[in-house]
């Protein structure tokens, strides 16, 4: 007995060191010179005004025709703790794949921590496959907001599910509504996981957690709202860029799959939108977005239904117009990995739902990572932070169940 839990150990170990050694073989030897996105460049433009005390804002205005997004403040913020910033970086500073690769290993841990409530096995099987899971070693390599993103979030379903199991545990509640509430300035999309949650501890009774939960989250977002009222005069919870991905995601030439770069067509759409309301801020244009996209949902319900139809059949099945944007081996690397992970992941979810020891607060994440594709787009960046990683635990509790019942054959 003794054995097989120091060889469990021993497996868990060797899965966290060869997770990080996959990211940083990746990102030192592998992405080296890669162009950066239009993503990238504002993410690391906005760390860099951060870092030169001009606070959060474009120090130069974009070139040409190139939109500036209003994005969300924690990705940039810890770009410049870290030393990042850069106007004019070419591709993804060495600091940047670096420190991501420690935090995409702690993700890594953090999966398995999560399937470890199922059974040591489980752990030791979601720790492994987490660490060679293509999409998850190399999004770390990306001046991107997922990898922060996905400790973050996971993190936080972690502690909600401590606290949810442990009457008087407002310390974890508290400090999992924290993480949240940083999530969030990280990722707004994680604004919808708060009523899923809300709504979970509702039903368990447990309201003294969902009110610490509750409070830990407003104290994070509420300070950056409140500034945000008092400079653009008008309530913007977390960034603009809201505005602009509804509209993309709701429009008459939307696919029902993938952001601007995926859809030339629509690309120069969202052009004219932005000539046909010359001087605006991103602030001014969040609602004119909005207001525009709800107007010709209204008017055809029908389609609507329809391109919802689409959202769905794209979130589950890799073959949207976004992934012929990357090269061949990328796409292939990333469709198969998935595809194989997939039936293994719903079948290990269809068996945790009717176990007391399920991670709730995990396949809730889920759910509203689901969500936010149905409201806005799926892309696989948006999937690749938390509906994987969620995969992974489910797929991982088939190893513990196969071994019960392996046990039972034998006992």
């Amino acid at each position: 007995m003794a054995a097989g839990r120091l060889d469990l150990r021993t497996g868990f170990r060797l899965a966290l060191l060869a997770a990080l050694a996959l990211r940083v073989v990746f990102g030192m030897v592998y992405w080296t010179d890669k162009p950066l996105t239009h993503d990238e460049h504002e993410y690391l433009a906005l760390a860099a005004s951060l870092a030169g005390g001009h606070g959060f804002t474009y120090i130069e205005p974009a070139a040409g025709t190139t939109a500036q997004f209003g994005r969300a403040p924690g990705y940039p913020a810890f770009l410049a703790m870290i030393g990042a910033g850069s106007t004019s970086a070419e591709s993804t500073p060495t600091r940047v794949k670096l420190v991501q690769a420690v935090l995409g290993t702690a993700t890594v841990w953090l999966i398995a921590a999560t399937a470890g409530r199922v059974g040591p096995n489980a752990r030791v099987g979601a720790a492994w496959v987490a660490a060679i899971y293509p999409p998850l070693v190399w999004i770390p390599a990306y001046v991107l907001s997922e990898t922060l993103y996905s400790v973050l979030a996971i993190a936080t379903t972690l502690a909600l599910q401590n606290a949810a199991e442990r009457r008087e545990a407002q310390s974890f509640s508290f400090s999992a509504g924290l993480l949240c509430g940083v999530s969030i300035l990280v990722r707004p999309a994680m604004l919808l996981f708060v009523p899923l949650a809300a709504t979970w501890l509702i039903v368990r009774k447990a309201n003294r957690q969902l009110l610490f939960f509750l409070l830990g989250a407003a104290t994070v977002v509420a300070p950056w709202a409140v500034r945000n009222v008092l400079k653009y005069e008008r309530l913007v919870l977390v960034a603009s860029e809201g505005g602009v991905t509804f509209w993309t995601g709701n429009h008459p030439l939307s696919s029902g799959e993938g952001d601007l770069a995926a859809n030339p067509d629509l690309k120069q759409a969202e052009l004219d939108f932005r000539r046909s309301h010359p001087g605006l801020t991103a602030e001014e244009l969040e609602p004119l977005y909005y207001r525009d996209a709800l107007r010709h949902i209204v008017e055809n319900p029908i389609w609507w239904a329809g391109l919802l139809a689409r959202k769905a059949f794209f979130t589950v099945v890799p073959a949207g117009p976004s992934y012929a944007v990357h090269s061949p081996r990328y796409r292939w690397a990333s469709v198969v990995s998935y595809l194989l992970l997939l039936p293994f992941g719903i079948a290990g979810a269809a068996m945790l739902w009717r176990r007391r020891e399920r991670p709730s607060a995990l396949l809730l994440l889920a759910a509203s990572s689901l969500l936010a594709c149905m409201i806005f787009f799926p892309q696989e960046r948006f999937r690749i932070p938390v509906i994987d990683p969620a995969l992974i635990v489910c797929a991982a509790a088939l190893v513990r169940q196969s071994n019960t019942a392996t046990s039972d054959i034998f006992r």
